[in-house]
């Protein structure tokens, strides 16, 4: 029975285990024989466990106690029954059935011809373990009861689970399939639907607390859902938690949206299964982080103890790898692979299943105590779509081609948002990353990813068209009233408010200057991303609850400290490196000497007016905001402008789209120079810059290390120098009084999975933790920042059970492509040379068209696709819910599963079971 420690943990990390004192010297006997009596377990009956011991010390006096006793597990008993098994006066007993049917120890109904009131006493799980859980005022006081639950729910069953067969056999919860993914499968039977049991129990329902999410948030491992309402007691056990002050009544069609909004959160809708054919006392609305009953199944890795008669199948010509499946799936069992053919095989590849118990010998080493995290790996180790892979955020690029491709521009748009709430402004400004891993590349051309994207986003700037997502909350509340602080409405920020506002929340945004969108609308150039684009995203934010608040700087206008007082309970900090960075050299402090950022803020906006004079101007630095700052100066008609980089043309880190733009703009690129002095005349303005031949860049470890021949230097004239060579972070006031830690460029310190400083409430992301950095890296941090922020906020563990985005690429060597006919890329219009120069801060860049976008999303190869272990499918058929491609459904493969027995009967169909797997193991035969 003891498999890990003295009948704790079970392999798990024994959490709780702070609040189970040891079992006294002198133990009172009727608590012990209580805990004789009521325990379940299959083996080790007679072994007194702690929290056993102390969860019924707390629940029962010992004269409470030696009246359980006395009742038989699972028999109904009237008053006048319950008074001669116990001899105690009705009168005096009554009062007592109530009163341990309030605290939990006892359930009761009236399921007699009389329709009498009956008490039973419940066996551990399900029953009195959960109960005592299903109060959060009484968990508070007697924290002993989560851990009770937590074991009761899994010790008993640490040896028995092989040899559990398909339905259960009366043993814990059964997975019911989303209704709408069977409601038309003709070979689906009564009890795998749930509007069956609504009929059947039709006016009785009442919604109360999830036991489980209360125990696991209790213990400080709470997946951040609201725990009131995702369970629905039917029939007498309505009554009973309405009486008790479980739950309250709720009419069929509150129910129906509760099953709704469970389904919209990945929730897996279970039904109590210890009664037999045709009868339940509750349908469940589980999350797999903290269910214990989908605990026993997954921890165990054995299916038969919850799944579904139902298994899902994805039809590969359909699927386009999206990924909202594996996202939903509660048990691992999809994960992203691909659909290409194999060079060496002429195949696409064969996957591994899940082994099962059912013929072979199973103990610890077969079990699985870090599901949670395991079964959230999204993809298979052979790797998926490149695209998705590449993409700092990880979005659905195969998904959002093919909507584009069938005219669903709105569906579209809303996949991208799954992922990416700022998709008008990437479609303008990123760096494509998925483009260079594009499989098609290695056809012909990449498939103009960003592009499609942009024609998509369109859809954004126009109120009328523009997406904005529906609140999609683990609560029945509406939202949550927490109030969240980000500070800088910049791509991380913006990221973070998107996502913490379709959760439910209304995060305040506080943004010290007049605009939002930070480095987007002060360091980017309109002609490459307008501020109108900018505005129109930030507003769909507004629209889904966030609350903006211009020109407030925090730590100077107000403190952390004062904000904590008004309230809030985290604080998200993405104020970027808005700050640049000069060379160290002589002269840098001349009149008309900038740094990039400052020069690109002042200058960046021209489209409303003129174009100020500008003079000569020479920008050192060879990245893309170098590139930036020397545009700007060419469209404002400087007369000369010189970019000088310490790198080759080979080492340049701006991309060589980038570089030819600025080629085209008349910008001089002159590389392996470095800044030696900056001239001033005698008014102490810029009249030239002194450079000096890098002969080097780096070192021989990689970093950056540059060497001088300081013996060949050259002269530029030129009436202002921009130094593009770095920026950095200026905090201000903002941490003062608070643990945040710096570290490496006065960077933010944080945990690199959940964002979260030595201040717990404090969270980073962006370039302020990561430095420098793409919009699309900061929209991802934003993003896992939200989804950390919503669990601390709601008390619950900031890691266990998120997903873990581990993405793998295909290898595209091996990928047999030889089938495929070249196709060109389609390119999209740009301004006339004339009309560009009218309007030089401006778009110059057209969207593709409709017919062109067509055309281009045909070219996408189709390279992932989903795929589904059979074997660990535990038929709920969340999948199904999210696929906007009709390309997962349910098959009944497993009718067996549907069979439901009395717990009274478990031993007889373990043990044919049992028998009959052993025979598997002793002579090899095969299902």
């Amino acid at each position: 029975m003891i498999i890990n420690g003295p009948g704790i943990s079970y392999t798990e990390p024994d959490i709780g285990s702070e609040f189970v004192p040891e079992l006294p010297d002198n133990p009172r006997p009727s608590i012990v024989a209580l805990c004789k009596h009521c325990t379940n377990r299959i083996l080790g009956k007679d072994e007194l466990l702690p929290y056993e011991y102390w969860s019924f010390a707390e629940a029962a006096t010992d004269e409470q106690a030696d009246m359980l006793v006395r009742l038989k597990v699972r028999v109904p008993y009237t008053l006048e029954a319950a008074a001669k098994a116990t001899g105690i006066p009705p009168e005096k007993l009554e009062p007592m059935l109530d009163e341990v049917s309030y605290v939990g120890l006892l359930e009761y109904n009236w399921e007699n011809p009389q329709h009498e009131k009956q008490w039973v006493l419940p066996m551990l799980v399900p029953g009195s373990a959960e109960f005592l859980n299903m109060r959060w005022s009484q968990l508070e006081e007697h924290p002993v009861f989560a851990k009770f639950f937590e074991q009761a729910s899994k010790g008993p069953l640490s040896r028995a689970t092989p040899l559990v067969p398909p339905g259960g056999a009366g043993i814990g919860m059964h997975v019911i399939p989303v209704e709408r993914a069977i409601e038309h499968e003709d070979q689906s039977i009564s009890i795998e639907h749930i509007k069956h049991w609504l009929d059947k129990y039709d006016g009785k329902y009442a919604a109360s607390a999830c036991s489980c999410r209360m125990s696991r948030q209790r213990m400080g491992e709470g997946c951040g859902d609201d725990f009131n309402d995702w369970c629905i007691a039917v029939g007498d056990m309505a009554d009973y938690v309405v009486e008790t002050n479980r739950g309250r009544y709720i009419t069929r069609e509150e129910a129906l949206e509760i099953f709704q909004r469970a389904e919209d959160n990945g929730f897996v809708h279970q039904i109590t299964n210890i009664d037999g054919e045709n009868k339940i006392f509750a349908i469940c609305n589980c999350n797999v982080n903290v269910c214990y009953a989908l605990r026993t199944s997954q921890l165990f890795n054995t299916p038969n103890l919850s799944r579904s008669a139902y298994v899902a199948h994805t039809e590969a010509d359909k699927c386009v790898a999206c990924g909202r499946c594996v996202e939903v799936c509660p048990a691992g069992a999809v994960k992203l692979g691909q659909k290409l053919c194999s060079k060496a095989t002429g195949k696409v590849p064969e996957y591994p299943r899940q082994e099962l118990p059912d013929a072979v010998k199973w103990g610890p080493e077969k079990w699985s105590p870090n599901y949670r995290n395991d079964n959230r790996v999204e993809t298979h180790e052979a790797g998926t779509a490149p695209c998705k892979t590449a993409c700092p955020a990880h979005i659905a690029v195969q998904g959002y081609l093919k909507l584009a491709a069938q005219g669903r521009y709105d569906e579209a748009l809303a996949l991208i948002k799954r992922e990416n709430p700022l998709p008008a402004v990437c479609g303008r400004i990123c760096n494509r990353r998925c483009e260079d891993a594009c499989t098609r590349g290695r056809v012909d051309a990449a498939v103009a990813i960003d592009e499609v994207k942009k024609f998509i986003a369109q859809r954004d700037l126009d109120a009328a068209t523009r997406y904005i997502p529906p609140v999609v909350t683990p609560t029945r509340a509406g939202g949550f009233d927490q109030k969240v602080a980000i500070i800088g409405a910049g791509p991380a920020g913006l990221s973070c408010a998107f996502y913490l506002a379709e959760k439910g929340y209304k995060p305040v945004v506080f943004e010290k200057m007049p605009r939002p969108g930070g480095m987007l609308t002060y360091g980017i150039p309109s002609f490459k991303l307008e501020k109108d684009v900018i505005e129109a995203e930030v507003e769909v934010i507004r629209e889904m609850g966030a609350e903006f608040r211009y020109g407030v700087e925090v730590g100077r206008d107000v403190t952390l400290a004062e904000l904590r007082e008004q309230g809030f309970a985290a604080f998200y900090i993405a104020i970027g490196c808005q700050g640049g960075r000069l060379p160290g050299v002589d002269g840098q402090d001349a009149k008309g000497v900038w740094t990039a950022v400052d020069f690109l803020a002042e200058y960046t906006d021209q489209s409303a007016g003129a174009a100020p004079a500008m003079g000569r101007t020479v920008v050192v630095g060879g990245g893309n905001v170098a590139i930036d700052a020397a545009r700007v100066a060419a469209r404002t008609q400087a007369p000369e402008v010189t970019m000088l980089c310490l790198e080759s043309a080979e080492e340049m880190p701006a991309s060589d789209e980038e570089v030819a733009e600025a080629r085209e703009d008349g910008v001089d690129i002159r590389c392996g120079w470095g800044p030696k002095e900056v001239l001033a005349n005698e008014a102490g303005a810029v009249r030239g810059i002194v450079l000096k031949r890098c002969t080097r860049v780096f070192g021989d470890d990689g970093r950056f290390a540059p060497e001088y021949d300081e013996g060949d230097l050259v002269t530029i004239e030129c009436d202002q120098v921009v130094f593009a060579i770095g920026q950095s972070i200026e905090w201000g006031n903002l941490l003062e009084g608070s643990a945040v830690e710096l570290g490496r460029g006065q960077g933010a310190v944080a945990d690199p999975q959940t964002y979260q400083t030595a201040e717990p409430d404090i969270f980073v992301g962006g370039d302020v933790y990561t430095g420098p950095k793409f919009a699309i890296d900061a929209i991802a941090a934003g993003h896992e920042a939200a989804v950390s922020i919503h669990r601390f906020v709601q008390h619950g563990t900031l890691t266990i059970g998120r997903n873990q985005r581990k993405y793998v690429e295909l290898n595209k060597d091996d990928a047999d492509l030889s089938s495929y006919d070249t196709a060109q890329r389609e390119v999209p219009a740009a301004k006339d040379a004339a009309a560009a120069k009218a309007t030089p801060f401006r778009e110059y860049v057209e969207t593709l068209t409709e017919e062109q976008v067509r055309a281009e999303t045909a070219r996408c190869l189709g390279c992932g696709a989903s795929i589904v272990d059979p074997n660990k499918c535990i038929g709920c058929g969340l999948c199904t819910t999210k696929c906007a491609f009709d390309a997962i459904h349910l098959r009944r493969e497993r009718p067996e599963c549907s069979v439901m027995v009395k717990s009274e009967n478990k031993v007889p169909a373990l043990l044919k079971y049992a028998a009959k797997r052993q025979a598997k193991i002793m002579f090899g035969r095969k299902r």
